[in-house]
């Protein structure tokens, strides 16, 4: 093999679908607001208490001008054409332009925990109901994780790399991280990375509501007449999961690649760090993950205090908020009293796959505008009190370098650090 090129590695552009908004513009102007993106569930009836979720409004793929409603009939696993739109804009924010000169030089990786959950389950409903000549021949593509890269590709003209990084709740860093490797290496010279996930299916839901992961909302909590305050993390009242979806795709390019096709870098993707737990398949283990936050600033040529904000996993679980701040602690000691750590999922809730990516872009974008995105809905807990999770309201400050965790079931963690140009 040749040896590596050792290229930089910058962040464009980013596009994302969330709970805030269906473009990462408005994602972008509701977060800065102190917004959530939380309502009860209107796709389906759901018995249970842990109907509150953060459904992507007005989001209709019909709606998409390049969904004919064949396709719409055929590709019926909702992540693909949430997949396509969001490469889209990020390429279109990222102003590259997909020709003969840089197609064969882009790849896309785009993580997913669930793939193509929605459409298996419309076949097994046919199976069972209407025969098994009634299961669609697009099922297997619409459950083969690599397919929305490819019909991205097919969209827009890039034919590098297309898989997708199967890292659970960490796949959206765990693609950004292999994105960067390879543009620094040298087998292309700009990556879609990013993550997408559709969560919102009835077994999903109650599958995590029966492992107790996403939080019940009964009388008198105060989610309950209001939805928007069910996420909390790091609040003494957090109660777990608020379930989602959504998607976010990052554009990364080679330092080299930006004065030839005059694009402008908003970040750089510093430093990478990612272990596996070995030890249970939801329980975190402190031990790695303190290992994977500091690889990260290793990588990074960095040293803990250099690090000016923690863009946390946050999940608003009690243990895994928990385990998060002691790991913290034990990378960034008495200094960790001056790090603002917050968490997006206050606002956009739990992705899954998708979660890292969108955090990425909004500590991108915050860096960029000199803000640090808060954590709403918080109320003190004594245990957490040493640690400022920046709650309730944006926070002006200028910093450089800032930290963006990840982590996920079945016990793997990805952490990324990023620097601001």
């Amino acid at each position: 093999m040749k040896a590596p090129l050792n290229r930089r590695v910058f962040v464009i552009g980013y596009g994302a679908a969330t709970p805030l908004g269906r473009t990462f513009e408005t994602t972008w102007q509701r977060a800065i607001a102190g917004q959530a993106g939380f309502r009860r569930l209107t796709r389906f009836r759901m018995e249970s208490s842990s109907a509150i979720v953060g459904e992507i409004p007005d989001w209709d793929p019909m709606q998409l001008d390049f969904v004919a409603p064949r396709e719409a009939y055929n590709w019926n696993a909702a992540y693909v054409f949430l997949t396509m739109a969001v490469c889209r804009e990020a390429l279109q924010r990222a102003g590259l332009e997909i020709d003969a000169h840089t197609g064969p030089r882009t790849a896309c990786l785009i993580g997913s925990a669930l793939n193509g959950t929605d459409a298996f389950r419309v076949a097994m409903d046919n199976y069972m109901n209407r025969g098994p000549l009634k299961v669609s021949p697009y099922l297997l593509p619409n459950l083969c994780a690599n397919l929305p890269s490819g019909k991205a590709g097919m969209l827009m003209g890039f034919t590098g790399p297309i898989f997708s990084p199967q890292g659970a709740c960490a796949s959206g860093n765990h693609a950004i991280g292999i994105g960067a490797r390879m543009i620094r290496d040298g087998d292309c010279d700009f990556v879609l990375a990013g993550g997408v996930d559709t969560c919102l299916v009835p077994e999903i839901m109650q599958g995590f509501a029966n492992m107790l992961a996403t939080a019940y909302i009964t009388p008198p909590d105060r989610a309950y007449n209001d939805p928007a305050q069910a996420s909390r993390p790091f609040s003494i009242d957090r109660k777990g999961m608020i379930l989602s979806e959504g998607g976010a795709v990052l554009v990364l390019a080679a330092e080299e690649a930006l004065a030839a096709f005059g694009l402008t870098p908003k970040a750089e993707v510093l430093g990478i760090g990612w272990t596996s737990d070995a030890h249970h398949f939801t329980l975190p283990n402190g031990r790695t993950i303190v290992r994977a936050i500091r690889e990260a600033i290793d990588d990074a040529g960095l040293a803990p205090e250099d690090i000016a904000y923690v863009n946390a996993h946050g999940t608003s679980t009690p243990k895994g908020d928990k385990v998060e701040i002691e790991c913290l602690r034990e990378v960034f000691g008495q200094k960790l009293a001056g790090i603002p750590v917050s968490s997006n999922k206050s606002q956009i809730g739990h992705t899954l796959g998708a979660a890292a990516a969108i955090e990425a872009a909004l500590g991108i974008e915050a860096m960029q505008q000199g803000v640090i995105l808060p954590t709403i809905n918080h109320i003190p807990d004594p245990e957490l009190a040493d640690v400022d999770v920046v709650p309730h309201t944006a926070r002006r400050q200028r910093y450089e370098f800032f930290l963006s965790n990840a982590f996920g079931f079945g016990g793997t963690n990805c952490c990324v650090v990023f620097r601001g140009v």
